[in-house]
């Protein structure tokens, strides 16, 4: 059996505390735990950093804030600074508006090899199941049993993640990414330079990246089966700069770009942080 790798676990989140603490208590049960839970906060008020003070007394692992004003939708810079923060070998990438099965983590180191980066499955809450987890979170503990659809989508079968990766993957069926379900080397993000800050607004800064991983030769594959997490609704985000960031993700994939020039080596450098990567 090989060895699982040292994994750092990224949450982004903007003023939703409520959600978030669903998140957290999800990372704190699963059955194997990453080294250090750091939440990427762009912006949030100061409930969701007296949140995650009344929380990291539970948290099995470290439990990191990084936080930025709020000047607007800046996904990329938070995201940046948290992975500049980040000790160990490999990044799970997700999103606070989300519930992670208990065996997320275990599901996506089981995957990760070497030259590839990981995106995982999810499965969307009703509007009815989000609003009963918001007002109890202790029900979440029994997710996916207490849900009322039948989806394969909330299927956890480690026989099929093997080959189910093989036969989904970018581009032959998949031309997108799911940036709040994704996995990575963090080496391979430092040669890329992380996210590129100059995306603003909503939308495909993690296009963006992963053209420019797969530029580097790092190939896209998606587990299905496994590396499960469940979507709390909410409306969606407005799109303002979708249209100019898609442009902007075509440059990287036409131009062949691997490194972007405004990316996470400013805060490896302002820090000069060293990993404790075992």
């Amino acid at each position: 059996m090989k060895k699982r790798p040292t994994c750092s676990l990224l949450i982004s989140t903007y003023n939703w505390p409520d959600a978030l603490r669903l998140c957290l208590l999800s990372a704190f049960r699963q059955s194997v735990l990453p080294n250090e839970i750091i939440v990427c906060d762009d912006g949030s008020r100061d409930d969701t950093r007296q949140l995650i003070d009344q929380l990291r007394p539970l948290s099995p692992v470290p439990l990191l804030h990084v936080w930025q004003p709020d000047e607007g939708f800046q996904l990329a810079r938070i995201r940046n600074k948290g992975l500049a923060r980040s000790s160990y070998q490999y990044i799970l990438q997700i999103d606070s508006d989300i519930i992670l099965h208990r065996h997320y983590v275990k599901d996506q180191l089981a995957n990760a090899r070497q030259g590839f980066f990981f995106s995982g499955n999810r499965y969307y809450l009703s509007p009815d199941e989000s609003i009963r987890l918001l007002a109890d979170p202790a029900a979440s503990e029994h997710i996916p049993f207490k849900l009322n659809k039948m989806s394969w989508r909330r299927l956890r079968l480690p026989v099929l993640q093997n080959p189910m990766r093989w036969y989904y993957h970018w581009p032959t069926e998949y031309l997108y990414t799911t940036g709040c379900n994704m996995a990575f080397w963090r080496q391979d993000l430092v040669d890329v330079n992380g996210y590129d800050e100059s995306f603003k607004g909503w939308g495909w800064e993690d296009t963006d990246l992963a053209l420019r991983l797969m530029n580097k030769n790092v190939s896209l594959q998606f587990i299905r089966f496994g590396a499960i997490q469940f979507h709390i609704y909410h409306r969606e985000v407005s799109p303002d700069k979708r249209n100019e960031n898609y442009a902007r993700a075509m440059v990287s994939k036409e131009k062949k770009i691997i490194y972007c020039q405004q990316g996470m080596s400013q805060y490896l450098l302002a820090a000069n942080h060293q990993p404790a990567i075992v």
